[in-house]
């Protein structure tokens, strides 16, 4: 079918579409090769990966840059406390923004246009670090877990999502019909309003979720506390801090193996800590498309 919709295109249209391909497939290449390249050095032995014999497919296959990952007692803390922060945060950022984004979009709510447009300016503009560390420090809250989670407890972004998902999908009738049958309105907002916003829940739960996985900036502000930091400081240490001093090895193959380790090291530091965040995708696919095309062009 599509190479008889091939033929009957003018010459311009095949140079066109074979251009298009060609470039689809370079831009594929382009992003693909370098992940393939990650996951395949991190099953590589250290020699090879030193040596640059790994180029699309694992040289030599071990498992050693895995062992010194799960190994390292600073990664599995910092796994932890990143599970910690991602699960509870994303917890904190649902009810916050369900609980911001309902009475907005009620058409009773006279006052609700200029409340959104207070927060349209904080999109724009902030108090900035200075002002936002004095805050949380008078809060008492460095150095504590509570630091990586109120000062991040609402997107106005995604509030302002999830509102207008709500205004253009959940018709006025069913109010009134809850009220009709002695429903409150909180029995109305829980038995209601929340089930029927699974998918923009769901694109919320992406949004907020891999935000709390990848976010290393409140941590490197707020927590000196090793204990407390999550895997992306961990990753930082060992991605950009963490160099091997090899003038302290006098033994040249002592030297070389140390080296070969630290890179594969990096390696299976990053696959280990892209899992949990590719792991979310298939669960939230089926919502996603529906929930921001939904939540961010109608209204």
């Amino acid at each position: 079918m599509k190479n008889e919709k091939f033929r009957h295109m003018s010459l311009g249209e095949k140079i066109f579409t074979i251009v298009d391909y060609v470039l689809l497939i370079l831009l594929v290449i382009v992003i693909a090769y370098p992940l393939i390249y990650i996951v395949s050095a991190s099953f590589s032995s250290p020699q090879a990966v030193i040596s640059g014999k790994v180029l699309l497919l694992p040289v030599d296959v071990t498992l050693k840059g895995y062992r010194a990952v799960f190994q390292n007692p600073k990664i599995m803390t910092g796994f932890r406390n990143s599970f910690l922060y991602t699960i509870v945060g994303t917890l904190i950022n649902l009810v916050m923004t369900v609980l911001c984004a309902y009475p907005l979009s009620r058409k009773e709510f006279t006052a609700r246009n200029r409340i959104t447009s207070y927060f349209v300016f904080t999109m724009y503009f902030s108090g900035g670090l200075v002002p936002t560390y004095i805050l949380v420090r008078n809060l008492h809250m460095v150095n504590t877990v509570w630091a990586m989670l109120i000062p991040t407890a609402m997107s106005s972004y995604n509030m302002i999502i999830c509102r207008t998902y709500m205004v253009n999908s959940i018709p006025d009738e069913l109010y009134e019909a809850c009220e009709i049958d002695g429903g409150s309105p909180w029995e109305y907002l829980v038995k209601v309003v929340v089930p029927l916003c699974k998918p923009i829940l769901a694109v919320m739960v992406l949004y907020y979720g891999v935000s709390h996985w990848n976010d290393y900036y409140n941590a490197m502000i707020f927590l000196k506390n090793e204990m407390l930091q999550p895997l992306t400081i961990v990753m930082r240490e060992i991605l950009i801090q963490n160099q091997v001093d090899f003038t302290m090895l006098r033994d040249a193959k002592a030297a070389s193996e140390m080296q070969g380790l630290a890179q594969l090291l990096k390696y299976s530091t990053i696959v280990v800590a892209s899992v949990p965040v590719l792991a979310i995708y298939p669960f939230v696919q089926k919502y996603f498309v529906e929930g921001v095309m939904i939540g961010a062009v109608k209204g």
